[in-house]
């Protein structure tokens, strides 16, 4: 668990920063420009991270994935890396990483607590309905200006 909790630390701490700088690439080139140079970086260094740890499994194992929906992934990021960037020029990093976040988390719950895409199912607890509740109150809160 401890190493999970310093993953997903580093984690939202690189999404962060990263929203930022493809912000500031986006304003010097244009979205689609700063979108492909985000995502043809990423495959450079997931390639290379291929090599160095090994060659762990194989490209052509990809034709065996099932059910194939899960393989659009790579394009849903794609739209994650222009809805940030739309988000951070919009509403400023806090307020964008608010909303990521808190529908990060919402849609998480949904998806354990239905049992979707295969992820095993849980059983709906009120603490966790109003621990959304405070985190959505927050936001209003921290977006509420005089």
């Amino acid at each position: 668990m401890f190493w999970g909790i310093i993953a997903a630390v580093i984690s939202g701490t690189l999404m962060s920063v990263q929203g930022v700088f493809n912000s500031e690439v986006t304003k010097q080139t244009s979205m689609w420009v700063s979108a492909s140079y985000v995502q043809a970086t990423a495959l450079i260094v997931c390639i290379i991270g291929w090599f160095v740890t090994g060659r762990e499994g194989s490209f052509i194992a990809l034709t065996r994935v099932s059910p194939w929906y899960m393989l659009t992934g790579g394009a849903m990021g794609a739209f994650i890396t222009y809805t940030v960037i739309v988000g951070m020029q919009n509403l400023g990093p806090a307020k964008a990483v608010m909303f990521i976040v808190t529908m990060q988390l919402i849609v998480a719950y949904l998806i354990e607590l239905f049992g979707l895409f295969g992820v095993e199912k849980v059983s709906f607890e009120w603490k966790k309905l109003v621990a959304a509740l405070i985190i959505i109150a927050g936001i209003i809160m921290f977006k509420w200006e005089k």
